[in-house]
């Protein structure tokens, strides 16, 4: 399925029906006796956040969303019947803005948080509501409120535990396939991921997590470079990042100076961001030729005060620690 982040859309709440102008044909009655009905209310538009759903592509195709309006009244004071309301539904995590003033309107981060976005119009009042005794045959009515129309824009940020970072290629899927049942597509080249994959791992038998492979994360990341803005947004909701450092000698890159690198860009895009807790995480420790590699990275780390883990996620080497790292980490974290 096409991965979509970001729609507008249109939403139309429909409008109340009219109030009835009638009377009834009695005898004795003056002019019969007022018995206009109500006009019924019009439907509501709503957006349910829905955990089963984890892409906004339905919405790229089908982008007005318009409710009904409510029935007329009738004579016999017989009130209109409300239209039923519309329920749109999102994936968790989805932020509501206006869009034509960017007003951030609701976030729903949880599974069933419901935002109404667009209620409908009130029905009209008949003549039968109008009858005083200084006017016993009035011959108003009220017209339904109209409906609310209103452009959103909706913002997927994606809803995980953990987040994978690192520097395209650096083994991001390949661990997320290792740990998880999820199974992203792998190959030696830039940019294979091109949306957030998510896995459940359940490190213990009894206690889980979510991980997201975020992807897209390179320098000038924070200015709109690669896949830049649209893929660091999916980060905030984590509690942990697990950055990702690539040994391989031959990946013509410096993991020390991809650390640096990377971390710059998250403080760029929000000081929050830069702050989040991480581990770092030294992959492809089974290849040859890397112990100079590795001891100059460990030695760099070691003067930060950093903790460094060391796994092959190709050959699952390692990966027992990690992952035990991380549940202690997220432990101490949501405690």
């Amino acid at each position: 399925m096409k991965f979509i982040d970001e729609v507008k859309i249109l939403v139309v709440s429909g409008a109340g029906g009219r109030g009835c102008v009638s009377f009834r044909r009695e005898k004795y009655v003056p002019k019969g006796g007022p018995d206009g009905g109500d006009g019924g209310d019009g439907g509501n538009i709503t957006l349910v956040a829905d955990s089963a759903k984890n892409t906004l592509v339905d919405l790229i195709y089908h982008s007005t969303f318009r409710a009904r309006r409510g029935q007329h009244g009738k004579g016999k004071k017989q009130h209109g019947r409300s239209a039923p309301d519309m329920h749109i539904h999102i994936p968790a995590g989805c932020e509501i803005y206006d869009a034509e003033t960017g007003e951030l309107l609701a976030d729903l981060n949880h599974h069933g948080t419901t935002y109404l976005a667009a209620p409908g119009g009130r029905g009209g009042r008949g003549n039968a509501r109008f009858m005083t005794n200084a006017d016993k045959a009035p011959q108003n009515a009220e017209p339904g409120e109209p409906g609310r129309e209103i452009w959103l824009r909706l913002v997927l940020k994606t809803l995980a535990d953990v987040g994978l970072i690192g520097f395209p290629s650096t083994g991001k899927s390949t661990l997320i396939s290792a740990i998880s049942a999820a199974r992203p597509k792998i190959a030696a080249y830039p940019f294979t991921t091109l949306t957030p994959n998510l896995g459940a791992v359940n490190a213990d038998g009894e206690h889980g997590f979510v991980v997201a492979d975020i992807p897209g994360i390179i320098e000038g990341a924070s200015g709109g470079a690669g896949l830049g803005l649209r893929f660091l947004r999916h980060i905030e909701r984590t509690h942990l990042l697990v950055h990702l450092l690539d040994l391989d000698p031959h990946s013509g890159r410096d993991p020390d100076q991809d650390f640096v690198i990377l971390n710059s860009e998250l403080e760029a895009y929000s000081e929050e961001l830069g702050r989040k807790p991480q581990l770092v995480v030294a992959n492809k420790i089974d290849l040859p030729d890397i112990n100079e590699r590795l001891a100059d990275l460990r030695d760099k780390m070691a003067a930060r005060r950093i903790k460094l883990l060391e796994i092959s996620a190709k050959n699952c080497l390692g990966i027992d620690m990690l992952l035990s790292e991380i549940e202690q980490r997220l432990n101490g974290l949501t405690q």
